[in-house]
């Protein structure tokens, strides 16, 4: 019985040390596909080529006319079609920063961003100073607005399939409702996961 516990004592060890959490930092504009799910990558890509496509469009001369102001967006609501949980969030930011850092376009809040900021002006009326406070009614309308959808087509058989993303974006002039530009970014994905062998 000795012998036993010896040898458990001994063997423990080495079977604590085969497990454990490995952390490895990567660049944040490294790809890194580990379930072929959509992913950060997919994100970034997306947002960038569809405003490259969008600001590049005979839309844009035309909305500035002869203004040297360029035309004011904001950004409505991005559906999730797909059939997997996708953060639009993240997709929507994205975009915003694009658009922005294009110089292009200027750029308004959303409308949660826009409440944050008139319940500030709210209680600058009462607190703050009648040198600094800002007056309400002084917001710049938005233009244009740019939403869409994100939806996935899957072939799948056995352990393979075949991921297709389709995000699909539009953006609206907000005066007449006439859509102004449609934009599409695809990505397919392979995926082959091993039988497993427990």
């Amino acid at each position: 019985m000795k012998i036993h516990y010896a040898f458990a004592a001994l063997l423990l060890p080495a079977l604590c040390a085969c497990g454990g959490t490995q952390v490895k930092r990567v660049d944040t504009a490294a790809v890194v596909d580990i379930s072929g799910r959509w992913n950060d990558t997919d994100s970034r890509l997306s947002a960038e080529e569809l405003v490259s496509d969008c600001v590049s469009r005979p839309w844009l001369a035309s909305a500035m006319g002869t203004s040297v102001e360029p035309p004011t967006v904001i950004l409505g609501t991005i559906r999730n079609q797909s059939n997997e949980h996708i953060n639009t969030a993240v997709l929507a930011e994205d975009l915003q920063r694009a658009l922005i850092n294009s110089g292009k376009v200027s750029f308004v809040a959303s409308k949660e961003e826009r409440g944050e900021v008139r319940d500030e002006r709210l209680d600058q009326d009462t607190n703050a100073s009648e040198e600094t406070k800002k007056a309400h009614g002084q917001e710049i309308g938005a233009d244009f607005m740019m939403s869409g959808s994100i939806s996935t087509i899957e072939d799948k058989e056995g352990g393979n399939s075949v991921i297709l993303y389709q995000v699909d974006m539009k953006l609206l002039n907000i005066k007449t409702n006439q859509i102004a530009w449609s934009g599409q970014k695809k990505i397919k994905k392979t995926v082959k996961r091993s039988s497993s062998s427990w």
